[in-house]
């Protein structure tokens, strides 16, 4: 593949993570609760240490600079806007806070979607837990902030349109936890939201994704199976499939992951749809968490083992050698052999210009939704298991 292989999985919204990468994530999540590694996660003078209110009111919702959810009224819901970052005009991206406060004490878990502009069965899976709160029935506190990356969801595009030094799109999953002096607007916000919103409201957090424009992933769940935390969590869903790796630094749940807030990812399909087969076993996942920290009642849900989960900790990225349109020889879930044909390619005539097979013994978690490819372009990820995961990890976000 031409040109560095990084950069170019990067323009099309996959990150290749080195060994080593994944293994300083590890390493700062087997010290959960020492000291942060990323300095710019550390509130900076003058962070919100109790509820701000600003003084402004938007649709009658009250507007906030920070929150702290132990000054909200018990036994009800409380919906507020909390105010980010500027504009270019002065102006304040304003994103939308859910708190359901219980009417006893109790664990708080923080729910958050919308990092990405296109990835809305992640909203709706995040607003439908809400919905089925009862505050006067919990003990504890859920948090749901649906929209962060306000500006992309505008627009209902992956990435943050800045325009600080031209016209660049900015992926505000590669932002966390952010620098409320940093250089850029998106960094500028991810830290205002994680210093004084997210991260002191967060016993436990989720942060909820879909596949990419033009990739659809298969329902599954990103995160370290070796923290007791999160491997707890990832086993409530009954979902297919387990990504079980830290990835790598940058992404919303593993700045939780280095200030000690055990926390993963799940993801939901395709993007700029609602998936409404795949929401429901999130939601159902979701309140099984819930349950699991003591602040819903009733029983659990179906898990895991209920529905025979496949666990891998790498995936196999299979990329497209010419240009032509795709035909895919297997579905989302199918279990794969090394050397099986996976998809062909076809030129403008009809012909067949590549065939492509697999590398590897797992399940297909990831498939190129567009019709046409260029060379370099993902066209399948499988998940598999390998003993030692290596340098140059890929997986499909």
């Amino acid at each position: 593949m031409p040109g560095n292989p990084e950069d170019h999985l990067d323009r099309r919204d996959f990150m290749i993570a080195s060994l080593a990468t994944v293994g300083a994530s590890a390493a700062l999540v087997a010290n959960a609760g020492a000291a942060n590694a990323q300095g710019a996660a550390a509130p900076s003078a003058g962070a919100a240490s109790a509820t701000v209110y600003t003084g402004d009111t938007i649709a009658g919702k009250k507007v906030v600079s920070g929150l702290d959810v132990n000054d909200l009224e018990p036994g009800r819901k409380h919906l507020l806007y909390f105010q980010g970052v500027q504009m270019p005009t002065g102006q304040y991206w304003y994103v939308s806070v859910t708190v359901a406060k219980g009417a006893k004490p109790g664990k708080r878990v923080v729910l958050t979607s919308g990092v990405h502009g296109d990835e809305m069965s992640s909203v709706q899976t995040v607003q439908t837990v809400m919905n089925q709160l009862d505050p006067a029935q919990m003990s504890g506190t859920v948090m749901a902030v649906t929209d962060v990356s306000r500006p992309a969801l505008e627009s209902m595009q992956r990435r943050w349109p800045n325009f600080g030094r031209g016209a660049d799109l900015i992926d505000m999953n590669r932002e966390w936890p952010g620098n409320e002096n940093g250089l850029t607007a998106p960094s500028r916000h991810a830290g205002l939201l994680f210093n004084r919103l997210l991260r002191p409201n967060a016993d436990a957090a989720i942060d909820f994704h879909t596949g990419t424009t033009g990739f659809e992933v298969t329902a599954f769940n990103i995160g370290g199976m070796d923290v007791p935390e999160v491997k707890a969590m990832l086993e409530l869903y009954p979902v297919g499939q387990i990504f079980d790796n830290h990835v790598y630094p940058g992404v919303l749940h593993n700045a939780f992951m280095d200030v000690g807030i055990p926390a993963f990812t799940p993801e939901i399909g395709a993007a700029r749809v609602l998936d409404l087969k795949m929401i429901p076993l999130f939601v159902e996942g979701t309140m099984n968490v819930l349950k699991h920290y003591g602040i819903v009642p009733g029983p659990m849900g179906r898990t895991g083992k209920d529905v025979n989960v496949f666990v891998g900790n790498s995936a196999f990225p299979v990329l497209a050698t010419q240009g032509g349109l795709v035909e895919h020889l297997v579905g989302l879930n199918d279990k794969v052999q090394p050397g099986q044909k996976v998809a062909v390619q076809r030129d403008s005539f009809g012909a067949i210009v590549a065939e492509y097979t697999s590398g590897v013994a797992g399940e297909v978690t990831g498939l190129r939704s567009d019709a046409m490819a260029e060379p370099g372009d993902p066209l399948t990820f499988i998940l598999f298991h390998r003993p030692t995961p290596e340098a140059g990890e890929t997986y499909p976000e």
